[in-house]
């Protein structure tokens, strides 16, 4: 490509004519008369010959300087840091340096006289054509993000397009913005789970009000059946005093029918004696013997009311036998209920403790009777606190919370905790019952949690999560008080060299130091966060003007351009900062980030050291939307989906437990896209639905087909659903006709795995449909979990049988400690949940060693197959082996 200019030489003819009219004129002046014609004509052609080579020697000056400063601008432009090509008017690839080969991966003889637009992906080549025909109409420079593509790889490339100086041909500058591009991928989703994990608060808040009044509604129960417990025991007691006194009125009727025996026989053996009496004897032993007939049925009588007396007794001493049972085992609950129990009277006199109560405070029962719970407070919370909470307790009945206490020693402690009113009959409180749990564990290992979710181990600084939220929060502040607000991108200048120089150690060191510079050189109010590697975000809120936020730049600047000593070792780096302001820029908070990420490289272009402000500038979004949505609505119509399937298996005894389906969309210019592709863009559309309904109709139509070929596939084959197609009317109805479709599967070999879980808004009611898909034999997974700290709620509430870590987690839990713990303490959750619980992104021999270790059997991943067509599950199962360091 390259070639030596050639200068534009005069013939010798011109030569010759121009410097005989250049002698002439020198001589017109002082031509004396001919007096010898050859001596003349001699002189003549001499001077003309002189000034010939003159101007053939100004002309070889001026061929010299040109071809230098050609062959500098060709090393300029072969040695370039950034990607140039050259294009003509057709988009024909004239010219590219060694970088834009290298960036393709293409050597240069290949792409010369090819079309770039070849290389872009059918979906951006409109967008190429139209940037390059906006450069080549002289409309100044052009800029355009373009996805490319060569044999099966892609990468995102940031266009700059100028008209050349000769008119008919264009140079282009292309940057790699791939990682960029993945960045705010993770960055919208990072968003979306922080919203949903605001909103599980509510409805844990909600339920806490629900679970208080069912407590109260306990506590009064109690203290009706003590009530009723004391009015038994007096009928008992009542019934005992009477069945003595009949027992004693049935011994002197006994004595009186004794006496009256005894007369009788006496008047027998005086009935011979009294003959002469014997018609008086007779009257008298017949009135006789009908008072002793009336004392009989008496007594008779008598003995009835005695034996029923008896027998009410017997009852009486049954049912005292089982409140005093009731009683014991109510004190044994008492005192070994894990609870913290206290009761005091309505002075609010503590009067009874329960043993837990003194484990947890540290006050023996002793020590605690006659005190008030006041020796518990800490001065965590306010005056007006305790007001509201007795304000409830008088108004309500009852108080439900958490509260910060200190034991005896002065440790502080956190506690949930319900105060309940015992009232008699007549509503007076008579008692206080309080029943408290010790959450200090909990609330230590929700502060561990949120504090690697949400700030940067080495700097201390808020990460990305965080940065969001308080992005967002300042966003509305500037809204509601007409203010505005800056996004400030620095990125380090020559940080890499540093760390390949001096090390990662020395690296992160000079890390540190920076940000603890930059963030003094912030204003109050302003936050200051690491993103990336050498990547840092500040939010300066509250900006009058614009004007405003200049000094603070020009001083993170100085703090990142001044010497740093580490180590012995002085480093010199700088830093490139973008800048953008909203509401001037007035889009969200995803795209101020990506606005003033795409400033801070044309500070970097423009030299480094330096601020650059965004200019605001949009692609018709819009269109591509919709032209991306046609696309799949095309490609679900003409069946260009297809499933794969990933096998899961159990690592330590070597079997396959089941395959997840994964869609692809084979597209007939891309090849084989996967799901990120396609998938965000139909989040939250109907399409979405139809897609979610072909796929599980699909993977039921396998596995028929698979158990038709007798493969044994004894779990599941699961399949992932999105949150808009489990909330949909009618869902149930609809899975139920799908498996009835399919008669010669049974449902339980379908597995369900929720995916978005963070745009769930009711988990009540998304319980309520796992219930009933459950009921039709259907499976549940939880996917990505351990995300969020509100994945807790999810493993308490919904009844999935497995949970899925999320691989972003496995993928690094070799090389960062922060990912371990969190693969650790998910599972540790699992099993205290009776949860399976299976890991996903197990690319290595070692990652499933360590997993192993922690106790998680079943696993998922590159490390153990890849995703592949249904035809070839049968012969990949037959020839699996578990490594042999898993046995």
């Amino acid at each position: 490509m390259k070639t030596t200019p050639k200068s534009a030489k005069l013939s010798t003819k011109v030569l010759r004519e121009r410097a005989e009219a250049k002698l002439k004129k020198q001589t017109s002046d002082t031509q004396s008369p001919s007096s010898d014609y050859e001596a003349k004509k001699m002189l003549h052609e001499l001077q003309v010959h002189q000034i010939e080579l003159e101007m053939q020697n100004e002309e070889l000056k001026q061929a010299r300087i040109t071809e230098r400063l050609y062959y500098r601008y060709t090393e300029l432009f072969e040695f370039a840091p950034i990607a140039y090509f050259v294009f003509d008017l057709n988009g024909m690839i004239s010219q590219v340096n060694l970088r834009g080969a290298s960036l393709l991966g293409i050597d240069r003889d290949h792409l010369v006289g090819k079309p770039f637009s070849h290389y872009v992906t059918a979906q951006y080549r409109e967008i190429f054509k139209r940037c390059l025909g906006k450069a080549f109409s002289g409309s100044g420079i052009q800029s355009c993000e373009v996805l490319g593509q060569v044999s099966n790889n892609t990468l995102w490339l940031d266009i700059e397009a100028n008209l050349g100086i000769t008119g008919t041909d264009c140079l282009a500058a292309m940057i790699d913005i791939s990682d960029r591009k993945q960045a705010e991928d993770s960055q919208n989703r990072a968003n979306i789970e922080l919203a949903f994990q605001n909103q599980e608060k509510d409805k844990r808040a909600d339920e806490l009000v629900l679970a208080n009044a069912d407590k109260e509604q306990r506590a009064n129960e109690l203290a009706l059946a003590n009530i009723e417990l004391a009015f038994q025991n007096q009928e008992k007691d009542k019934r005992a005093d009477e069945l003595v006194l009949a027992n004693s009125d049935k011994e002197q009727r006994a004595n009186e029918l004794a006496l009256a025996n005894i007369e009788l026989a006496f008047q027998n053996q005086e009935k011979d004696k009294r003959a002469d009496e014997l018609v008086l004897a007779n009257a008298d032993k017949e009135q006789r013997a009908n008072e002793l007939a009336l004392a009989n049925i008496e007594l008779a009588f008598q003995n009835q009311e005695k034996d029923k007396r008896a027998d009410e007794l017997v009852l009486a001493n049954a049912e005292k036998e089982q409140r005093v049972k009731q009683l014991a085992l109510a004190a044994k609950v008492f005192t070994h209920a894990r609870e913290s129990i206290m009761i005091t009277d309505a002075e609010g006199l503590i009067i009874e403790v329960n043993k837990t109560f003194s484990d947890i405070t540290g006050y023996s029962r002793e020590e605690a009777i006659g005190k008030t719970p006041r020796i518990l407070k800490s001065e965590r919370q306010s005056p007006e606190f305790y007001v509201d909470m007795w304000q409830a307790i008088v108004n309500e009945g009852y108080w439900y919370g958490e509260i910060w206490n200190h034991r005896k020693n002065n440790e502080v402690y956190a506690v949930m905790q319900t105060i309940s009113a015992v009232r008699d009959v007549n509503g007076i409180t008579t008692h206080y019952v309080s029943l408290a749990s010790d959450i200090t564990p909990m609330k230590q290992h929700q502060e561990q949690l949120e504090r690697i979710a949400h700030y940067d181990v080495l700097t201390n600084l808020p990460n990305r999560v965080l940065l969001a939220d308080r992005l967002s929060q300042a966003m509305l502040q500037c809204s509601r008080h007409g203010q505005s607000l800056a996004v400030v991108f620095l990125d380090l200048d020559g940080f890499k060299t540093v760390n390949d120089a001096y090390g990662h150690d020395i690296g992160d060191e000079l890390l540190i130091a920076l940000s603890i510079r930059m963030k003094e050189a912030l204003r109050e109010g302003d936050s200051l966060s690491r993103i990336g590697g050498d990547e840092f975000v500040a939010v300066l809120a509250d900006l009058a003007k614009v004007e405003d936020c200049e000094p603070v730049l020009e001083r993170l600047l100085l703090a990142a351009s001044e010497p740093v000593t580490v180590s012995g070792v002085v480093l010199n780096i700088s830093a490139s900062i973008g800048v953008t302001l909203y509401p001037r820029d007035n889009v969200d908070a995803d795209l101020l980030m990506r606005h003033a990420d795409q400033a801070m490289y044309m500070a970097k272009e423009s030299g480094k050291n330096r601020y650059h402000l965004f200019d605001t500038a949009q692609d018709d979004a819009v269109k591509v939307q919709r032209e991306s949505l046609e696309a799949i609505r095309y490609a679900l119509d003409h069946h260009q989906f297809v499933l794969y399937y990933q096998p899961k298996v159990n690592m330590k005894i070597g079997t396959v437990v089941g395959v997840e389906a994964l869609i692809r969309w084979q597209h007939p210019e891309r090849g084989l896209l996967s799901p990120i592709e396609f998938l965000p863009v139909i989040e939250n559309h109907t399409m979405m639905i139809e897609i979610g309904e072909w796929v599980i109709d699909t993977a039921l139509t396998q596995i028929g087909q698979w158990q038709a070929m007798a493969l044994d596939l004894p779990v599941s084959t699961s399949v992932n659903i999105a949150a808009v197609q489990l909330m949909q009317p009618g869902f149930i109805q609809t899975l139920t006709d799908l498996l009835a479709a399919h008669p010669n599967v049974e449902p339980r070999y379908l597995e369900l795995e929720m995916l978005e879980t963070s745009a769930l808004e009711d988990v009540n009611h998304v319980s309520i449909i796992m219930n009933d898909c459950m009921s039709l034999g259907v499976h549940f997974a939880l996917d990505d979990f351990g995300t969020g700290y509100s994945s807790l709620t999810y493993l308490r509430r919904l009844p999935a049988s497995l949970i899925k870590i999320d691989q972003s987690f496995v993928k690094d839990m070799l090389s960062n400690i922060d990912d371990f713990a969190i693969v650790e303490g998910v599972i540790a959750l699992a099993k205290s949940f009776k949860r399976d619980v299976i890991a996903e992104g197990v690319e290595t021999v070692e990652h499933g060693s360590a997993l192993l270790q922690l106790g998680c059997e079943l696993a998922q991943g590159y490390g153990i197959a890849r995703p592949m067509p249904a035809c070839d599950i049968p012969a990949w199962m037959k020839n699996w082996k578990p490594d042999a360091s898993w046995q």
